[in-house]
């Protein structure tokens, strides 16, 4: 029962994660037009505050949302390997259904698969950057004594990756698969998803090295 209240916190919150990054973009678009710089302040600010709510609202029973935070968490003896594959596959459902909701709340089709080509090295480089720093944020915050600083360190901590990063930080495997459905502002071309993804974990691994030599904690795995 613990494993499918687990489940079922990381699905509901990815879902609210991924309709909030691209519902704001879509309403960025049509609010601001003939601005990107102004879209895209108006989707990180949107992400930001979402994910500080959605970490404290959901942080006691479980609230990754990422399967790199969760894959890291494996990694680190946290949770066991069955709970890591249930919950990333939660959280991949979850972006789903947050794109599929997302597409209907501004009334366009539940799915349109996105043309919106990201690559280049560059880019890659980002999602590499954004995905380290975000593990380093996560769980350096949750090692200090108050656990209600994660939430506010990780919301601004993407907020903040949205600009300097290239790829606007995704650093996210759910949501860049999610992201998929949804041809609108914040959407991505499925060609680029495998390398993006690819440059994710990469990232997350060189966060998790670093946690472990700067952090060292063993836990029992759950």
């Amino acid at each position: 029962m613990t494993l499918v209240r687990k489940a079922t916190a990381e699905l509901v919150g990815t879902a609210f994660l991924v309709a909030a990054v691209i519902g704001s973009g879509i309403a960025a678009s049509r609010l601001s037009p003939d601005d990107t710089g102004l879209q895209l302040l108006e989707n990180s600010v949107a992400t930001g505050a979402v994910l500080v709510a959605l970490i404290l609202a959901f942080q006691p029973v479980s609230a990754s949302f990422n399967p790199v935070v969760t894959l890291v968490e494996r990694a680190l003896g946290l949770v066991s390997t069955t709970t890591a594959a249930t919950l990333v596959g939660a959280q991949v459902v979850g972006g789903l259904v947050g794109a599929v909701v997302a597409n209907l709340m501004f009334d366009l089709d539940a799915v349109s698969v996105s043309t919106h080509e990201r690559g280049g090295s560059g880019q890659l480089i980002g999602e590499v950057v954004a995905t380290f720093g975000l593990v380093l944020v996560v769980f350096g915050s949750l090692r200090s004594a108050r656990i209600e600083t994660v939430a506010f360190a990780v919301g601004g901590y993407i907020a903040a990756a949205y600009w300097f990063t290239s790829s606007t930080s995704f650093a996210n495997p759910a949501v860049t698969l999610a992201r998929t459905l949804s041809d609108t502002f914040a959407g991505i071309d499925p060609s680029s998803v495998p390398l993006f993804v690819l440059m994710q974990l990469a990232g997350g691994a060189a966060g998790a090295a670093l946690i472990w030599l700067l952090h060292p904690r063993p836990e029992e795995a759950s």
